[in-house]
C-alpha cells in the first residue's frame, strides 16, 4: 500500500471516529455538518489536525485536514415546554433559555397556575 494510501486511509479513520463520538453526545440533538475539502482557517487563524474552534453561529468545528471540516451545533435545542412558554437564543453565550411568553424576563418555570411536565407524562387528574 502506498504512503498516500495509507494516509488518506487514516484521515478517514479519524473522521469516522471524530463523527461517531459527536453523534453520541449525551441528550445530544445537535446537527452535525461536514464540508469535503474546505479550509481549517477561521478569523484568520490557521488551524492544523485535530484542532478545533467555536465559530461565531454557535457550531463547534474541527479540522480534518486534508479532508475537510466536522461542525456540530452546540446548543441544545428545548422540545417539550407549555405553550405559554417560548425559547429564546442568545447569540452572545450559545444558549437557549424557556421564558414566558407574556413576559420574556421571567423564566418558564411550573407554579401553581401553570402545571406542565415531560413528554410522555401523564396528565394531572
Amino acid at each position: 500500500m502506498s504512503m498516500q494510501a495509507q494516509k488518506m486511509r487514516c484521515a478517514w479513520v479519524k473522521l469516522c471516529l471524530l463523527l461517531s463520538l459527536l453523534l453520541q453526545l449525551p441528550d445530544s440533538q445537535a446537527k452535525c455538518y461536514f464540508q469535503a475539502k474546505a479550509p481549517c482557517e477561521y478569523d484568520g487563524k490557521q488551524f492544523s489536525l485535530g484542532e478545533s474552534w467555536l465559530s461565531t453561529n454557535c457550531l463547534l468545528c474541527t479540522c480534518l485536514h486534508p479532508i475537510g471540516v466536522g461542525c456540530c451545533e452546540i446548543t441544545q435545542h428545548p422540545i417539550d415546554f407549555p405553550d405559554w412558554c417560548e425559547a429564546h437564543y442568545d447569540s452572545q453565550t450559545c444558549q437557549i433559555s424557556v421564558v414566558q411568553k407574556a413576559n420574556p424576563s421571567l423564566p418558564c418555570v411550573k407554579s401553581v397556575e401553570h402545571e406542565w411536565g415531560s413528554a410522555g407524562s401523564p396528565e394531572p387528574l
